[in-house]
This record gives structure tokens, C-alpha cells and sequence, in this order.
């Protein structure tokens, strides 16, 4: 039988944004912009070049601007028709015409996995993806869709990974898993044996970390709703995930493209400086500002 289509990316975006203040004192870290656009846009356009169009973003108190950037904003359209400005006004609209958003609270910061649980009536009996936005991914073809396309061979859920320097690990959820030959590779596709959250190098079953991209089966809010807290004293999502192993298969693929980590300042930076450089309005003046600096 055929895998369900996914149709929904739910979005937790609920978290404080502490290791941005003061800049998030005020604002949400998703709405930290990277280069002219914020954060959680990015994963939003990879959901919808991805084929998924219906969004649910977890939300929490202080994150309205979320809401307010998704949203149609009246005055400012009307303002750019009036003076012209069509190709600010396409810019304005293209998101929001593009998607179908829905919003839910999670009322306290308990972890991602309780994140994905306050999404569950949305979700309904669906699979779904869950981005998270402080991963941007750039990929030729959206990280979104290389778990999808997997997804949909094996009908069982995916998590996207990457290999992580040994002495890293202890920052992400970690796999253990054994490869399995698909489309003629032997080390992109790999099934869970197991799952740990930020174990110590020392104890890491291996270097493949799990990176905030995932395609999960309605059967996760049960496995989420079973477990006690963990790492952090908060409901993590990999917990779930190793009690869900206990009753299918779980599979994990290494995707293509570059990850950069926006939830972290260096990385910030990082993504601004590449982004920007890609950018033919852009990258040749900054290029050659560069190139000025006495680095």
C-alpha cells in the first residue's frame, strides 16, 4: 500500500531565544532576519518547494510577529500599489499567498517533543513533517523533499542527519543505525537501532547527528504522551522516537546540501555571510567589501 501523502509542516517556534539577547528580548529568534528575510521563512519556502503548503506553527507568548509576518498585511500592500512598487509588493505577498498557516500555543517551554504533541489536533491521523527553523538547510533539492522521497519508498518515518566532528555529538540527538542499500547507495539511507539525546563522546554510538528536519507518522503523539522527561528534565522528541522503535521501523538519511546552525551566533553569521554572497544583487559589492578588510 502506498505511504499517506504528507500535506502539513508543523513548526515549533515556541522556544526563548536565549542564546540571542538581548535581540530576542523583544522579538522572536524565528524573526532574526538572514540577510532580508527572517529565519523561519526559509524553512517555510523549503515546506512549499517540498510540495507542502498547509504550515501549523507552534507558538508562545511574545511571538505575535510571527503571526503578523505570515499574515496579509492590508495597509502596507496597499501602500506599495499605490506607489508602484510592484516588485516589493510580489515580495510582501508571495508567502502568504502561497501557504495556509495555523497557529497553536504551547503555553510553556517543556521540549520538542512536547512542541509536536500541542500540534496533534491540527495534525490530526496524518503524517507530517516537523522543521525546525534554526536549521537552514541550502540544497538543490529541498532537505524536505530528499525525506520524503525516502518516506515514501520505505512508509515509515525518516530524520535527516549529518556527520558531526566526534567531539561535537553531545550537542544533538545521536543515531545508531546500520546502512541499507537504496538507489544504488549504500551509505545514505541507514535504519535506527537506537537513539540517544546529546550523549557524551565517550558514549555516542556513532557520529550522525540528527538535524531539525523530520518525516513522522501519527503514531508519534502516543509514544510522546508515554514518555517521562528527559535530557534538560524536558519531553524530547528522540525519546519518543526510541519508544516508537520498539513497534516499526524508523529509517534516517543522510541528506545533500549544507546546514547552518542560525540558532547560534557564530552560525548566524556564518549563513548572513554565504547567503549574501550568493546573491546576485548583492554578493558582487560585498565580495569586494570583503576583500577590504584586513583580516
Amino acid at each position: 500500500m502506498p505511504a499517506a501523502k504528507v500535506r502539513k509542516a508543523v513548526f515549533p517556534a515556541a522556544g526563548l531565544g536565549t542564546r540571542f539577547l538581548p535581540a530576542t528580548k523583544a522579538q522572536p529568534k524565528e524573526m532574526l532576519p538572514l540577510v532580508d528575510k527572517p529565519i523561519i521563512q526559509y524553512g517555510v519556502e523549503e515546506a512549499i518547494h517540498s510540495g507542502i503548503t498547509n504550515i501549523i506553527i507552534v507558538t508562545g507568548r511574545g511571538k505575535t510577529a510571527i503571526e503578523d509576518h505570515f499574515d496579509v498585511s492590508y495597509e502596507l500592500e496597499h501602500l506599495l500599489e499605490i506607489r508602484k512598487k510592484t516588485e516589493l509588493l510580489a515580495l510582501v505577498r508571495e508567502v502568504s499567498d502561497l501557504i495556509n498557516v495555523a497557529y497553536t500555543r504551547q503555553k510553556e517551554a517543556r521540549g520538542l517533543g512536547h512542541a509536536v504533541l500541542c500540534a496533534r489536533e491540527m495534525v490530526a491521523d496524518e503524517p507530517f513533517t516537523t522543521v525546525l527553523a534554526d536549521d537552514v538547510i541550502d540544497a538543490e533539492t529541498p532537505c524536505i523533499r530528499q525525506l520524503l522521497d525516502i518516506y515514501e519508498f520505505f512508509c515509515a518515518p525518516v530524520l535527516a542527519v549529518m556527520e558531526v566532528p566526534h567531539e561535537s555529538i553531545s550537542s544533538y540527538g545521536c543515531i545508531d543505525a546500520e546502512p541499507v542499500s537504496h538507489n544504488g547507495s549504500k551509505n545514505k539511507v541507514f535504519r535506527i537501532r537506537d537513539l540517544v539525546e546529546k550523549p557524551k563522546p565517550s558514549e555516542a554510538p556513532s557520529n550522525l547527528a540528527i538535524i531539525g528536519r523530520y518525516v513522522l507518522t501519527p503514531d508519534i503523539f502516543e509514544s510522546i504522551e508515554n514518555i517521562d522527561p528527559g535530557a534538560g528534565g524536558e519531553i524530547q522528541l528522540t525519546d519518543a522516537l526510541r519508544r516508537l522503535l520498539r513497534s516499526r521501523p524508523i529509517y534516517a538519511y543522510k541528506f545533500d546540501g549544507k546546514r547552518y546552525d542560525a540558532g547560534d551566533k557564530l552560525g548566524f553569521l556564518k549563513a548572513t555571510v554565504e547567503f549574501a554572497l550568493r546573491r546576485h544583487d548583492l554578493g558582487g559589492p560585498f565580495r569586494e567589501y570583503l576583500k577590504t578588510l584586513a583580516l
